[in-house]
């Protein structure tokens, strides 16, 4: 039976990639492992799935001025010598990294330990995680054209993002009973993120009364973010997080208003969703959101607006606009050559892991 190690941690977006890869290794019989760090998110995500798990030390490589510069090194150095450790008590053929602090350990352990590693890049350019895993990688998978240029000449491969087949079989019927929405009125989904995005919010609130003469709204705002005061108002619905429904939502939506994160952004590309997206901007990020809106906008998918010159009347604008013509956006996303992958990311994964043979 082959053998593999996935990793990566820090924030949801390293883990559920990996996640999207589990059903195919399972039916090709992988020994599947996972390493991260001892309490971060990834342990409690990856848990719930039977896999085994591997908790390792890890600190963070910052680049501006922290008391914790002194001490992380130190972390990094021990969750090198537990990544070999298990390296070499695992033996696997092949080690699949979705990035952050905790997979350099383990994508140098396996570089040291001579087994074949595959990173996979999210954002449009590599964050310093995965910069630090270039050399020692065999493979490099990226999400958009652009990023092509900035990774080493014979390791990149354009893949898209692997996302969870489920969203893909959503039930626009079962959405419709859920909400107690009509037929009659399309549907505007709004997606701030797990922790909510409260310019996202104040916009889509303050445009609430125009929205609801033409469009349904579902709203997904983020732990603690409701306003109760909205709840008497018919055709909208807010929450704070879906999960089980979330595919069904996803089938009944007409055009999405999303952040701009690298996995949210793929889902809506394979699910063939208009949007509008509205990314986090550069004061609070280090710009990968607008670098992604824009390649997405460049390729036909997507219409951005940026928060700090974002209206109310621009937004609404907007929605109307990418409602009209929304199967503009629709073709240019079927066209895309990003359809499949998790099919290009396995393909991937077993060459390698063959040539280890």
């Amino acid at each position: 039976m082959k053998r593999i190690i996935l990793t990566g941690g820090g924030t949801a977006g390293h883990v559920t990639p990996n996640i999207a890869l589990l059903p195919r290794l399972k039916e090709l019989q992988y020994d599947i492992h996972y390493i991260g760090s001892y309490n971060g998110i990834e342990k409690e995500l990856i848990e719930q799935f039977g896999i085994p798990y591997h908790g390792i030390a890890t600190g963070k490589l910052r680049r501006y001025f922290s008391v914790q510069n002194f001490t992380d090194p130190f972390r990094v150095l021990k969750g090198l010598g537990d990544a070999r450790k298990l390296v070499k008590i695992l033996k696997p053929d092949v080690i699949f990294s979705k990035g952050g602090f905790v997979s350099v350990p383990v994508v140098l352990a396996g570089k040291s330990c001579h087994v074949p590693s595959i990173i996979h890049e999210s954002d449009m350019t590599p964050g310093l995680a995965n910069k630090l895993s270039f050399s020692a990688a065999t493979k490099i998978c990226c999400n958009f054209p652009e990023t092509l240029r900035y990774l080493p000449e014979g390791k990149a491969v354009l893949t898209g993002s692997p996302i969870r087949q489920e969203l893909l079989i959503g039930d626009k019927f079962k959405a419709r009973e859920f909400l107690g929405f009509t037929s009659d009125k399309p549907v505007i989904l709004i997606i701030g993120g797990s922790l909510g995005a409260v310019a996202v919010n104040n916009a889509v609130r303050a445009i609430l009364p125009q929205l609801l003469k033409k469009y349904q709204v579902i709203h997904l705002c983020g732990k603690g973010r409701l306003d109760p005061t909205l709840n008497h108002l018919d055709g909208y619905m807010q929450y704070e997080y879906i999960k089980d429904e979330l595919k069904d939502l996803f089938a009944m939506a007409d055009v999405v208003i999303s952040r701009a994160g690298a996995n949210a952004i793929c889902e809506l590309l394979a699910l063939h969703k208009p949007n509008i997206l509205i990314p986090l901007p550069a004061s609070a990020s280090r710009g990968d959101q607008i670098l992604n809106a824009r390649s997405f906008e460049r390729q036909g998918f997507s219409v951005v607006l940026e928060e700090e010159t974002m209206t109310n009347e621009s937004l609404l604008a907007t929605v109307d606009q990418v409602y009209e013509n929304r199967q503009k956006y629709i073709d240019a996303m079927k066209q895309s050559s990003q359809q499949n992958s998790i099919d290009t990311i396995i393909d991937l994964i077993e060459s390698v892991s063959r040539k280890r043979k």
